[in-house]
């Protein structure tokens, strides 16, 4: 065999994610299903195969008998960052928060009261639970393949000294099935990103509604929201796990920073002496244009939060760290983001 002269770049990569209709089944390509991810370098899927590499007796060397590996007790993992786009977004805030698939809304909540959310071979309804991932490579029928997957965490994040504060994301899919396929042909493309889906921090011109803690008037220089929905893989079967389950802490949290002025001095003494009964309007955070959130435009709520951190930032003008977690108080949302 010669040696083969052709070269990829890694720009050449894609990731692209599509809601699944039934478990078990990865979704087939066509019409509008699958959606590119506007990711800024593609990692290696964790495969996580089990190996036992232990020398048995009788020998000082691993023998060929001596290996195993099993690919059906273990959980996949695929990791990718990049900038926020529309039709993207929402598919993965409605699988993280477990809305329905295809909501219209726009607009994508976690309540306080919410329960144990489950899906698995036997359901005849996989709506807004499961999504498909493929890592397409320029090379004819070499994608990886990922069916049964579920966001587990998603980080939203600006910054007004990069891109011009455009909305950055980063994302964790897990799967406990069987890998689909990593040899398998090409996945058409088509619905890809475009520059008129992309998010900015300079949309929340209205300074009344920057607001953390109830302190409003924030002056930003970065945030990140993220958002933590933890699953768990029960039920081993020769295709890997039967059942996900969310059943760990749905957590949200806020960090920003924001210039230390008469505004947001208060912040520190109140990280010190929050309580928790303190009443649900003093203890909110909102990024967003105006005080309700809108479809299409990009904007963060959490009705109710504490504080977890508030901290000096020396730079040109000195800044404040400051990291607020959404608690429930048993009627509002959680939290909520619209996009």
């Amino acid at each position: 065999m010669a040696i083969n002269t052709a070269a990829f770049s890694p720009k050449q990569f894609q990731v692209l994610i599509a809601e699944q209709d039934a478990f078990g089944t990865i979704e087939a390509g066509g019409g509008n299903a699958y959606h590119a991810l506007d990711v800024d370098s593609v990692g290696t899927p964790s495969l996580n195969p089990t190996q036992v590499l232990d020398v048995r007796t009788g020998s000082r060397v691993l023998q060929k008998e001596d290996f195993f590996q099993d690919n059906k007790a273990s959980v996949k993992e695929i990791s990718v960052s990049g900038t926020a786009t529309t039709a993207a977004l929402d598919m993965l805030l409605e699988n993280i928060t477990g809305e329905a698939e295809g909501s219209a809304s726009g607009i994508y909540s976690f309540a306080s009261n919410a329960g144990v959310q489950s899906v698995g071979k036997s359901d005849s309804s996989q709506a807004g639970t499961l999504l498909s991932v493929v890592v397409k490579s320029p090379l004819s029928n070499s994608d990886l393949s990922f069916k049964d997957c579920v966001v587990t965490s998603l980080s939203l994040s600006g910054d007004a000294g990069t891109e011009g504060g455009r909305i950055k994301f980063s994302v964790t899919f897990q799967t406990g099935t069987v890998v689909e396929d990593l040899s398998d042909a090409s996945t058409t493309v088509d619905t890809t990103f475009a520059a008129s889906e992309n998010y900015f921090m300079s949309n929340w011109s209205d300074v009344a509604y920057r607001k953390i803690y109830g302190v409003d008037d924030l002056v930003l220089s970065a945030f990140t929201l993220t958002l933590e929905n933890p699953a768990t893989f029960v039920g081993l079967s020769t295709t890997g796990y039967e059942t996900v389950s969310r059943a760990g802490e749905f957590s949200a949290t806020l960090d920003v920073t924001a210039k230390y002025d008469a505004n947001t001095e208060p912040l520190m003494a109140s990280f010190n002496n929050q309580t928790q009964q303190g009443a649900t309007a003093a203890q909110e955070t909102k990024l967003n244009h105006q005080d309700a959130l809108a479809d299409g435009s990009f904007g963060i709520s959490m009705p109710k939060t504490i504080l977890t951190n508030v901290a000096f930032n020396e730079g040109d003008v000195m800044m404040l760290d400051v990291s607020a977690k959404a608690v429930g108080d048993g009627s509002n949302a959680l939290v909520e983001v619209a996009c």
